[in-house]
């Protein structure tokens, strides 16, 4: 068992220092919804609307405390999706190697959450942290979720150097925070 938890924390430091180096932010907390709740709203500082994406693994009991907050939008309109500041999913996965979070962009908003606001939240679970990113693709790994889900790799905000200097949140979030829950 203390093997499991020291693997279990070197893949998680492994993965908060590979997402900070893709230019996420990071933090690593306590599983409990004030806990989270806290977490998100510190972030998202005082915007108005939140977008959010209901999750597929973690219990949405974990996001109660932060859904009672006002400016959560969890059904939101098509005018309510572009004009949100923040958007909050959950990651099914994280990339210990890569620092990247494993969005599924076909369950429910998910996929559409995760895009359009210029500062994403991604929460993802201490124990879904797998140390590379072929590790997903495997049946023994996370029960084969990856292998039956349409997901992007997300490292790091959006971004892009096609036309010459890198230049961040064209084709996508500005920021990307992540919230490790463990």
């Amino acid at each position: 068992m203390q093997s499991l938890m020291i693997l279990e924390s070197s893949s998680v430091l492994q993965f908060v220092e590979n997402a900070v180096k893709a230019a996420a932010t990071v933090e690593v907390i306590d599983r409990s919804p004030l806990t989270l709740r806290d977490a998100i709203l510190r972030e998202v500082g005082n915007v108005t609307r939140i977008l959010f994406a209901p999750p597929q693994e973690l219990p949405i009991a974990l996001f109660s405390e932060f859904l009672n907050d006002a400016r959560v939008v969890a059904d939101p309109t098509p005018d309510e999706m572009v004009h949100s500041a923040a958007g909050v999913t959950e990651a099914f996965a994280g990339v210990a190697s890569t620092g990247s979070v494993c969005i599924d962009v076909s369950y429910q908003r998910t996929g559409m959450v995760s895009l359009l606001a210029p500062l994403q939240i991604a929460v993802v679970a201490a124990e879904t942290i797998v140390p590379k990113p072929r590790d997903l693709f495997r049946a023994d790994m996370l029960g084969g979720k990856g292998l039956w889900r349409d997901f992007v790799f997300v490292t790091g905000p959006s971004a892009t150097a096609d036309m010459g200097p890198l230049v961040r949140g064209v084709h996508g979030p500005h920021k990307l925070h992540i919230i490790v829950v463990r």
